[in-house]
């Protein structure tokens, strides 16, 4: 995607002929919301209503991109549920159902049909304890069918969780606009939170704020031209710079300015991961308080001794000092 061709999609003219940028948000929001638009872990910060409790949910897409530790408790949730579902019914008819043949029998019918209800959906078979009757064996046929499907959609969710590559792009907490070179510059650092490896990293940052055309507040998006829209190779740290010369929407702005137009700076970074060979993708935003104007960044970059390799301290990356500092 070049500069054209992202500004291009961004265009568009409304019926009064005025020319202004959307980012898909649409009009209505654009022109009336004042939230922000793009959360700093990436999230859109929007909601749907109308839709039943049923027809917005899809189950696999939640549970790819659910946390890992949000995921496995509901695993976790899932088997003992399904256990103390299957020990009631076992329970429920009678310590008759389940024959314990143990040194040390299992008097409480409901934790005898518990355990067996454990053994049965992880295929253990200790043996101590089977079934008597037509209708307790009925109830373990259809526990093993349960648990074979459940086993085997698990399987399929968590290798397709590992699988599935994703982006973990670690943005600076905030954005500076400090001099550079000779004029000054809109810049935030970011570094791959992860040892895999990204190449042809591209970023689309763009500028979104109200101002006031022909009587009407709207929202305007303009994309923001960088010192370099793209790197082939990503293995440290990339500060991302956009020169605020006279052409840039940013010049002359300054703190009071950017709080009054309810500026946000939105970032959306693409790239492809070299383990997997696919494109992933990653969303940040600034807002003014986020942005520090006559601050620097501190180097990253940590001393390098004859024969070591280059190396960087992350834990830098959103550490700044006055511009005065030397």
């Amino acid at each position: 995607m070049n500069e054209d061709t992202v500004d291009n999609a961004l265009q568009t003219v409304d019926g009064d002929g005025v020319e202004y940028r959307d980012l898909g948000f649409g009009t209505v929001v654009t022109g009336q919301s004042r939230e922000r638009l793009l959360n700093s872990n990436g999230s859109f910060n929007v909601r749907r209503t109308g839709l039943g409790p049923l027809a917005a949910i899809n189950l696999y897409h939640t549970l790819l991109s659910m946390r890992w530790r949000t995921f496995l408790l509901l695993l976790l949730l899932l088997y003992f549920l399904s256990n103390v579902l299957f020990g009631s019914i076992y329970a429920s008819f009678g310590p008759e159902a389940l024959v314990d043949t143990s040194s040390t029998p299992m008097d409480n019918i409901f934790i005898r049909g518990f355990f067996f209800s454990v053994q049965t959906f992880a295929t253990i078979g200790y043996g101590t304890i089977h079934p008597a009757g037509i209708i307790p064996n009925l109830i373990v046929t259809i526990e093993s069918y349960y648990s074979l499907l459940i086993n085997a959609l698990i399987t399929g969710l968590v290798f397709a969780r590992f699988a599935r590559p994703t982006a973990r792009v670690v943005f600076s907490d905030v954005a500076v606009i400090a001099p550079y070179r000779d004029m000054t510059g809109l810049m935030f650092r970011i570094v791959n939170g992860r040892s895999n490896q990204l190449i042809e990293l591209t970023a689309v940052v763009m500028f979104a704020r109200f101002v006031n055309e022909n009587g009407r507040t709207v929202r305007r998006f303009d994309t923001l031209d960088l010192e370099r829209r793209k790197v082939s190779f990503f293995p440290l740290a990339w500060t991302v710079v956009h020169p605020i010369d006279k052409h840039s929407p940013l010049y002359g702005l300054g703190a009071d300015e950017l709080v009054g137009t309810d500026a946000e700076i939105l970032i959306l970074l693409t790239a492809i991961d070299e383990t997997f060979g696919q494109q992933v993708h990653s969303r940040s935003s600034y807002k003014p308080e986020q942005i520090k104007i006559g601050h620097k960044f501190v180097s990253l970059y940590n001393t390098v001794e004859d024969g070591a390799p280059i190396s960087i301290d992350i834990r830098k990356l959103s550490k700044t000092e006055p511009e005065s500092s030397r």
